[in-house]
């Protein structure tokens, strides 16, 4: 197979950096219908910044993945709590479940949670010394996510670290047996946990979210399926948000020593450097469901969609010089939360514990620098998102 006809998302050089690829398929076209998979099976791909908004918000490209899958063969073994969630789901289903989980992270909710973030990073930060060596995913931007949204749905202390590692498995490119293992593995203990609470009077975080879920309409499996959710997407993409900028303003010494000296313009870059090297590099899956057309391209009913924000963030057309890191630039209209309906709702959260763990970093070791050459840094193997597998640091 030449290389032309070759899935440009499974290439080995786009998982260590996908932009040159995502600049020669976005100069050809903005919209295009490239190959996925090995089986033969098409899809197109959006990598312009005004089509990914106009896809994100084009109520012809629906998410429920059960519908497009009904007539079509599939040898995946996806946990339903896993496959049948919000982000696979349009409305009325998706409305019902974003009702729940939208005041879970409200500017005031998540403002209430900050002096409990920060108690979070003093405890990870309490054994760093300067002088020391340390790994920043594995001792921050892994941790710090997932215990705040553990401690949110009342998930055991001792249970955090094996369900992190399974998210981080459920976005394994090379093997879906991987993948569909741990949705199991996930959606088994957290119908598990769900039960057991259903069962037992209490007021914990987990009872809480309960009965916010009853009172929102959604019955004992949508409860799970939200959970899961919130789970795992509420802490794998900030993990990777942590790690890309952090690494990014230590491969741009003059943005970093500004933050450096004014740990106050930390909220205002936040934007910059999701719109830099975004978390989210392609969008979960859509498909149409009618007829339409997104740019100056037709495309036909039934045929999958993904939108890389990975992609948008960097189009020349929004973003002038968008390979560079600049934090003067308005970036606010970057995608990396997403757009529209399904923009993601826990985005506040996000930022809030990337913001919190970025000004203890700075102030605490101003001088950290890295042991390892960037460009040699491992990555995950995901189309989906983008991040570090490990960030080794010398303390400073």
């Amino acid at each position: 197979m030449s290389a032309r006809r070759q899935d440009p998302l499974r290439d080995p050089g786009f998982f260590a950096d996908p932009y040159p690829t995502y600049d020669r398929l976005r100069a050809g076209c903005p919209v295009q219908r490239i190959p996925t998979g090995s089986g033969g099976h098409h899809a197109y791909l959006i990598t312009g910044h005004s089509e990914a908004r106009e896809a994100f918000t084009d109520p012809r490209l629906s998410k429920d993945t059960a519908r497009f899958f009904a007539d079509r063969p599939s040898n995946r073994d996806l946990h339903p709590a896993i496959s049948r969630t919000m982000l696979t789901s349009d409305p009325p289903a998706h409305t019902r479940h974003r009702r729940v989980a939208t005041p879970l992270f409200t500017t005031g909710r998540v403002r209430e949670l900050r002096p409990y973030i920060t108690r979070v990073v003093d405890d990870l930060m309490s054994t760093w010394r300067p002088g020391t060596r340390i790994d920043l995913v594995a001792d921050l931007a892994v941790p710090l996510p997932v215990t705040v949204v553990c401690e949110l749905l009342g998930v055991p202390e001792a249970d955090r670290t094996t369900l992190a590692a399974r998210s981080h498995d459920l976005f394994d490119a090379t093997d879906t047996g991987i993948t569909d293992a741990a949705s199991h593995h996930i959606g088994t203990y957290l119908t598990d946990l769900v039960d057991t609470a259903r069962a037992t009077p209490g007021d914990g975080p987990l009872h809480s979210f309960l009965r916010d879920c009853e009172e929102g309409g959604l019955d004992r499996d949508e409860s799970v399926s939200l959970a899961a959710l919130l789970l795992v997407a509420g802490h794998e993409t900030t993990t990777h948000f942590i790690g890309n900028a952090v690494l990014a303003l230590l491969r741009h010494p003059e943005a970093l020593d500004r933050l450096r000296r004014n740990p106050d313009l930390i909220p205002g870059a936040l934007d910059e450097l999701l719109r830099y090297d975004s978390p989210v590099s392609v969008a979960t899956f859509r498909h149409s469901t009618a007829d339409l057309r997104i740019g100056d391209v037709e495309i036909p009913a039934g045929h999958p969609i993904l939108i890389a924000p990975g992609a948008a963030n960097r189009d020349p057309a929004t973003f002038p010089d968008p390979n560079h890191l600049n934090l003067d630039r308005d970036a606010g209209a970057h995608l990396a939360f997403g757009h529209g309906i399904h923009r993601c709702p826990g985005a506040p959260l996000a930022r809030a514990e990337a913001e919190i763990a970025l000004s203890a970093l700075l102030t605490r070791f101003p001088d950290t620098h890295l042991t390892a050459p960037a460009d040699s840094l491992p990555r995950h193997r995901s189309r989906l998102t983008r991040g570090l597998t490990t960030l080794p640091l010398s303390l400073a």
